[in-house]
């Protein structure tokens, strides 16, 4: 496999674009912070050819993050060519996740790793709830404290907090939100009682992450009216498709509820310290 320079950049995001449930995270990084580096999630690509044409690429963000979109699986040939760097998570589709680990000898590495049912959704297939009474609104809108728990709490039952520090964590994350616009807050009349957001965001598709309800208001549709919302917000300025993995049973329930549709797997592998591939 070789390294990508900038003069492949837009055979790389087409590439990216043919296999987009799997690559949301990658595209959406190039799209926002390219490739030149400086940003912990600006990206580096390798790639493989068949007749000069891409048929495997893994990208890794500055920051470690490592997304593979590899349909070929060559996995010997990536460990050579990512001898020397450093990988603080691996995700994407649960069957290359699982090879790659392999192959690079970090399958006991993780400090976290999960494997969850993955969706998709044309937003013309949008099925919408009843919101009588519900309204979507800006994170903003929604007091500090109260996003700050509820992300926190995120966090911890998701087991996605990794650092010694959850609060701080949650407050960099509600921060990172506000400044992108990302997350929006479902009222119940004047009371916020759920937070969605999309954790990839595309001219054309997004992809949801960060879905929390406080416990004692589960189990009443909450989720999949901020998410019907929030959709619904997205496809008015020219968003067509959606894409998320669903951290548990009743989640997926909500989001089949709302017209999404299982297309596979999707790993989240998070080591807690960064790991460096020999070769």
């Amino acid at each position: 496999m070789i390294r990508a320079t900038l003069a492949d950049r837009a055979e790389v995001a087409g590439f990216l674009r043919r296999h987009l449930p799997i690559a949301m995270f990658p595209l959406a990084n190039l799209h926002r912070h390219g490739m030149a580096g400086g940003h912990p999630r600006a990206m580096s690509f390798w790639l493989r050819k068949d007749r000069g044409a891409i048929t495997d690429i893994a990208a890794i963000s500055d920051g470690g993050s490592l997304f593979p979109v590899c349909p070929t699986h060559p996995w010997a040939d990536l460990r050579a060519a990512m001898q020397g760097s450093a990988v603080c998570a691996i995700l994407g589709d649960a069957a290359q996740v699982t090879g790659l680990r392999a192959a690079l000898g970090l399958e006991q590495a993780a400090g976290y790793a999960t494997t969850e049912p993955h969706y998709d959704l044309p937003l013309t297939d949008l099925v919408m709830p009843d919101t009588d009474g519900f309204t979507l609104r800006p994170l903003v809108d929604a007091p500090r404290d109260l996003v700050i728990g509820w992300r926190r709490a995120y966090l911890s039952e998701t087991m996605l907090g990794q650092e010694n520090d959850m609060d701080a964590t949650a407050i960099k994350d509600i921060d990172s939100y506000l400044a992108v616009d990302s997350h929006r807050v479902l009222f119940d009349g004047d009371t916020p009682v759920a937070m969605t957001g999309f954790n990839a965001v595309l001219p054309d598709a997004v992809q949801i992450g960060g879905v929390f309800t406080p416990p004692g208001l589960r189990s009443r549709g909450l989720a999949r009216r901020a998410v019907a919302l929030h959709l619904a917000q997205a496809r008015a300025v020219g968003v067509s498709r959606a894409i998320l993995f669903a951290a548990s049973v009743a989640a997926s329930t909500a989001y089949q509820a709302i017209g999404f549709r299982r297309i596979g797997a999707f790993a989240i592998v998070l080591h807690a310290e960064p790991q460096v591939v020999h070769g």
